[in-house]
């Protein structure tokens, strides 16, 4: 079978024409799953994520300025986006795809959905591009529904995954590891369970010998019910916003290694997209397709 995969034609929204965040990539790596035979039988839509849902994880007050599209000014420079109709209905749908990633994962041992790792939306309030933090919503609401116990968060965005680190300090159970670039967004890093810093520059090789140094023995030690990636393509070294140096190749062999390690452990696996910024947005799609490629390889071993 090929993993399923979640979209939602919210998950592009309009912005501000020559605003600089790449929001066609969401349609364009739709269009290259497609290309890549990933989706055979079609997407699997998800239903956008609920009030009472995201309050699991996001102050009430905040839950409710962005469903009233009336985030204060500060909040909203702080996101960067524009917080419309269509942008709030974007969010809510990327948090209800992750969630729904995280039940056909529990369900099939591996799943994605073509958005989500909107890991600098805090507790009280989002930033850095991000609205709604998807992962920190879908562990909370699998452990709430009793279908896991323990979670384990890969985060290997460029920038350290600060959100997601806020919002599941109080959850032992709930493990966060983010490797990132440390002379990076964000300025003031909110520390989760493991944060690896590292140098700009740092190329393939290095990058690869740091994950097969740190992720498998956490993973036997933590043994998380589901793990959800981020698979952040920014450590790209032609990413605006990078300062790593990892290629194609190399964001295929880490992606290819973070799937593997989960499923030879038998440990079900989620992949989100995470960041990526370039003008080239049909390379950048491109490049988020490659998790989804890992995911489906790693299903045709069994």
């Amino acid at each position: 079978m090929r993993p399923p995969i979640c979209f939602h034609p919210a998950y592009e929204a309009p912005l501000p024409e020559g605003h600089r965040f790449p929001m066609r990539k969401y349609g364009l790596l739709a269009e290259a799953l497609r290309g890549l035979g990933l989706v055979p039988d079609g997407f699997v839509e998800p239903e956008p994520a609920s009030a009472a849902m995201l309050e699991r994880t996001h102050d009430p007050a905040y839950v409710a300025s962005i469903l009233a599209c009336d985030v204060p000014r500060a909040i909203e420079r702080e996101i960067g986006l524009p917080v419309s109709e269509a942008l709030v209905r974007r969010s809510r749908a990327s948090v209800g795809g992750t969630v729904l990633a995280g039940r056909l994962a529990l369900q099939h041992g591996f799943a994605g959905s073509a958005a989500g790792g909107s890991h600098h939306a805090r507790r009280a309030q989002g930033a850095g591009f991000c609205v709604l933090n998807d992962v920190a919503v879908a562990a909370l609401t699998l452990r709430e529904e009793g279908l896991i116990g323990r979670a384990m968060v890969v985060d290997l965005d460029v920038h350290q995954g600060d959100g997601t680190a806020d919002c599941l300090s109080r959850e032992p159970d709930l493990f966060t590891l983010s490797i990132h670039c440390e002379r990076n967004y964000p300025s003031q890093k909110i520390p989760g369970d493991l944060d690896i810093g590292l140098p700009d520059g740092l190329d393939d090789a290095a990058y690869l010998a740091v994950l097969d140094a740190r992720l498998p023995p956490l993973l036997d030690a933590f043994q998380p019910d589901i793990v959800f990636y981020n698979a952040g393509v920014d450590p790209h070294r032609d990413d605006r916003l990078g300062r790593l140096n990892l290629s194609n190749e190399g964001l295929r062999a880490r992606d290819r290694f973070v799937v593997r390690s989960a499923r030879v452990r038998g440990i079900p696996i989620v992949g989100v997209i995470g960041g990526g910024y370039s003008t080239d947005v049909e390379a950048l799609a491109g490049r988020h397709a490659l998790v989804f490629e890992a995911l489906a390889a790693e299903a045709e071993l069994g």
